[in-house]
């Protein structure tokens, strides 16, 4: 927070230049009444004032905009003006006393017409540092009316600080700590700005009023901030500052606060913990017993990317590759949700760019009753293989064939698997399991020849079987003749 104090300097129209039309400066009908004209005056006053507009042409239009609202709260000048036009302001107007040459309201308090001039500048009640208080720094200000009276109160400034978080921690919700360094009210001084046994004093140069009268040419009355003591009427006398705050009634501190981030938040959301903020500097005030309130702590949220999921709104997308195979066959894939992992159903010939939802599986939606989510959609991307082995390569022009597909590149020498079928089982006996497949796909098997079948079966069981009865009788008797002897 700096602590300065900005002097507005204004300036009012030469009484000869002629009166501009206050109805269409401000941009108002004749027949708006008072608030609508302040509303358009402020308006104004805040888009050209020359602290923030530094086009050539504001500072004209800002003091055009100025005489306007100063006619039009006038009711004597504004019922004049209504009457008579610009001719009741402008010299030689010839209407009234002033007929014949001069200001026609002069000799109402000087030559410049009504009492204490032509208005003094700034008679209406406007309170320019509530219009640009927000340009100026220094701590702002702010009304409460209690029993029909005004009273100021002082507002510190409000502290913004960044915290990082994860993509789950915006889904689910996380609790931090936020380190923040705000001005709190000095303990020394108990936030008046002055050491124990001394006071403030009226300021000489504007007599404890806080405002300077400036008397221009032909009678004019301007009115502005005294810049001794800023307004506040007061000063403080030298060396009766406190040491410990030099006088501005708060000091620098380290606090923590612990804030609860809800589920659902999105990158660059500002979470608002109120009177978080700097305590008012009320030792710069021009009350020792001014009313004072916090600023607010803004919380500045970043959610970090991350790498499986992105993020529209409430929605999260999820893309999920998938084999070639799995999409032309159908499947089953496992995703990732942001509660764990669930399988999803993969239909034949899916496609990349073919999506499923998956309700109520997506981000908390804030501020939504009953804790409502978002959708999970998942995006499937075919996985299609840039090297292929002769094997593969070889089935898929096989399958290429099959489908009848013409403009599919062939280069292997596939006419070894589409040789005249043979019913003869030895033809197909010590195949490898490529050709043994292509076969089966062709049926090549189902036209063995049977009768080699049979005779196959024949040799299985005779050697299955043993030798004959005949031989083992043979093959005994020599046994018997031996065992005699």
């Amino acid at each position: 927070m700096r602590f300065e104090s900005h002097n507005l300097k204004f300036h009012a129209s030469h009484p000869t230049k002629a009166t501009k039309d206050p109805y269409r400066t401000l941009g108002v009908g004749k027949g708006a009444s008072n608030s609508e004209i302040k509303k358009a005056y402020y308006a104004m006053a805040k888009k050209y004032h020359p602290d923030t507009n530094k086009e050539a042409s504001a500072k004209e239009r800002f003091s055009d905009a100025q005489s306007a609202y100063e006619l039009l709260q006038d009711p004597q000048k504004k019922e004049a003006w209504d009457q008579y036009g610009a001719a009741a302001f402008d010299g030689g107007g010839g209407f009234g006393q002033g007929a014949g040459g001069g200001n026609p309201f002069s000799g109402a308090g000087g030559p410049g017409g009504f009492p204490g001039g032509f208005g003094g500048g700034f008679g209406a009640d406007i309170n320019f540092e509530d219009i640009f208080g927000a340009f100026t720094g220094g701590g702002r200000r702010g009304r409460a009316r209690q029993g029909g009276m005004a009273e100021e109160i002082l507002v510190g400034e409000d502290i913004e600080v960044q915290t990082n978080i994860s993509f789950m921690d915006a889904a689910k919700g996380v609790e931090k700590d936020i380190h923040t360094q705000p001005l709190t009210k000095c303990g020394t001084c108990d936030g008046n700005g002055m050491k124990k046994g001394s006071s403030r004093q009226t300021c000489k140069s504007c007599g404890g009023s806080g405002t300077r009268v400036h008397v221009m040419q032909q009678g004019f009355q301007m009115a502005s901030t005294c810049s001794t003591c800023s307004g506040s009427g007061t000063v403080t006398p030298r060396g009766s500052e406190c040491g410990t705050c030099s006088g501005h009634g708060v000091v620098r501190s380290r606090k923590t606060v612990h804030i609860d981030i809800p589920g659902g938040v999105e990158d660059g959301m500002r979470l608002k913990v109120a009177r978080e903020g700097d305590d008012a500097p009320t030792g710069l005030s021009s009350s020792a017993s001014a009313r004072s309130q916090r600023g607010d702590l803004y919380v500045l949220i970043r959610v970090a990317a991350d790498t499986r999921f992105s993020r529209n709104g409430s929605d999260i997308l999820y893309t999920a590759s998938i084999p070639l195979t799995t999409a032309m066959l159908g499947g089953e894939v496992t995703i990732p949700t942001l509660d764990g992992e669930v399988k999803v159903k993969v239909g034949t010939g899916t496609g990349t760019g073919d999506r499923v939802t998956l309700g109520g599986r997506g981000m908390r939606r804030l501020n939504a009753r009953r804790g409502q989510s978002g959708d999970l959609r998942v995006e499937f991307k075919v996985a299609m293989p840039k090297y292929l082995s002769s094997d593969e390569r070889t089935i898929l022009e096989l399958l290429a064939d099959e489908m009848g597909d013409k403009t599919a590149k062939r280069i292997m020498n596939i006419n070894q698997y589409k040789d005249t079928p043979s019913n003869k089982a030895e033809d197909h006996k010590d195949e490898g399991w490529l050709k043994s497949a292509w076969h089966r796909i062709t049926h090549q098997h189902d036209n063995l020849d049977p009768e080699k079948e049979k005779e196959d079966e024949k040799t299985k069981a005779k050697d299955t079987k043993g030798p004959e009865p005949k031989d083992v009788e043979r093959e005994e008797e020599p046994k018997k003749a031996s065992g005699s002897a």
